[in-house]
């Protein structure tokens, strides 16, 4: 069973109790630091006194580079491996019938 480390998180100020597998608390405070470093680029670039606009362009940025990994990669071999699969489950019901 994986053990829950308690940990708090602190985003742009403000701190978020989590609970997380401990093997995973590396990748989290590596995530918040990520966030942290990104939104100081904003603050710095651009001045304004609405953290919610810096957070905002900071998820935006996030959304936008989820999309880009998302378009490169290509999915056509999983599907048509699923496709296969599929063809043959039906191949092997239609024989037990």
């Amino acid at each position: 069973m994986t053990e829950k480390l308690s940990i708090n998180i602190r985003i742009d100020g403000r701190n978020y109790p989590l609970k997380v597998d401990r093997e995973n608390e590396e990748k989290y405070r590596k995530a918040a630091k990520i966030i942290n470093d990104i939104v100081l680029q904003y603050r710095q670039k651009y001045i304004t006194s609405d953290p919610q606009d810096v957070l905002a362009m900071t998820a935006f940025q996030f959304v936008l580079k989820t999309i880009d990994l998302e378009e490169k990669v290509d999915q056509s071999p999983l599907f048509d491996e699923l496709k296969k699969l599929d063809e043959d489950l039906g191949d092997y019901l239609s024989l037990r019938e």
